[in-house]
């Protein structure tokens, strides 16, 4: 399942007001992105030992997990067409393991494997092309996680060679997350981490008040506010967005979403338009927004529900946007964690 909110679409912004002599934003250009991080701590911080120490993060990150470098260990497992078990690294199996397992929660709807259905319908160019029937079944062959093998903690073995791996929908929540251990590792334990609009906080700002976060309302063209969410606990929490209202085509009259159903190759048809995830960690956060947002509201509330995930689905109805939270959404509360 290719996750095109993860690259491209921006949908979580900061709103917060803080005291420029006491809270450091520093920034960059990474993983087809721009990423901010806003820190704070008693004493102040070391802004270019910390910067140094999180660009040398990303370029191991875009070695290891790009899909957009030949050179990167994914895709070099990607480029080699045989069926025998390939040495990667742990943190690449780990991925695709936590992948698998929102996958099959999903039924399938979400898929790492999903990368050449985009590339035939012509995502990745600007001009839609539309597969015959018979080219869709062809490259269906060559996709699925029932054709990915996890031979040991470091190795991955297809049993098609053609099928490829793509880590996008879950690597950029783990990048959130491994960029906030580079945080907390220069002994940092307030900050905000954001990439591409996907974010982690801890702790809170220099006042004592809560990190709030704008929740973007899913429209083509637009940058209005749908939901203030005000973070009030000190632990790690992470605020993921997919949504379909951003990239799409228009052909012939109708519109296709960027977003695929793995199960049919075939972009999504539902009404749902964005699904925004709230977890303790921000690698499921990204899988689950991407799995529930294939999903859409109607199929993917239960299964959200059945997972305990705190989720706010968002579809049009016309010209109305309608909510459905999950029961965990609603109880952020108790986690203190306020949605306006």
């Amino acid at each position: 399942m290719i996750r095109t909110a993860l690259l491209i679409i921006t949908l979580l912004y900061l709103s917060a007001c803080t005291r420029t002599d006491e809270v450091q934003t520093l920034g960059g250009s990474a993983q087809g992105t721009t990423w901010h991080v806003t820190v704070w701590q008693p004493g102040g911080v070391n802004t270019d030992a910390l910067k140094t120490k999180i660009d040398a993060e990303f370029e191991r990150l875009d070695k290891a997990l790009s899909n957009y470098r030949s050179d990167s260990m994914i895709e070099q497992f990607n480029q080699n067409k045989t069926t025998i078990a390939i040495t990667v690294s742990e943190e690449i199996v780990s991925l695709v393991q936590a992948a698998q397992l929102v996958s099959e929660a999903s039924h399938g709807c979400y898929d790492l494997t999903i990368k050449p259905l985009f590339d035939l319908w012509g995502f990745k160019g600007d001009t839609l092309t539309p597969p015959t029937t018979k080219q869709l079944a062809e490259v269906r062959q060559h996709i699925g996680f029932e054709r990915l093998a996890i031979p040991s903690d470091e190795a991955l073995q297809k049993t098609v060679p053609k099928l490829r791996v793509d880590l996008s929908s879950i690597a950029q929540g783990y990048s959130v997350g491994r960029i906030a251990a580079v945080v907390e590792a220069a002994g940092i334990s307030n900050y905000l981490v954001e990439i591409g609009g996907e974010l982690q906080t801890r702790g809170r700002k220099p006042d004592g008040s809560a990190w709030r976060i704008g929740l973007e309302k899913p429209l083509p063209g637009g940058r209005a506010v749908q939901k203030t969410i005000a973070i009030n606990q000190d632990s790690p929490t992470a605020i993921m967005t997919s949504g379909t209202y951003r990239h799409y085509f228009d052909d012939q009259g109708k519109r296709f979403s960027h977003v695929l159903d793995a199960r049919t190759g075939k972009p999504i048809v539902h009404n749902t338009v964005s699904v925004t995830v709230i977890h303790d960690n921000p690698t499921q956060a990204d899988a689950w927004s991407t799995a529930l947002l294939c999903l859409g509201a109607k199929d993917g509330l239960a299964i959200a529900q059945q997972n305990h995930i705190a989720a706010l689905f968002i579809s049009e109805d016309g010209d109305q946007l309608g909510e459905m939270p999950t029961d965990a959404w609603q109880a952020l509360k108790e986690k203190n964690i306020e949605v306006h």
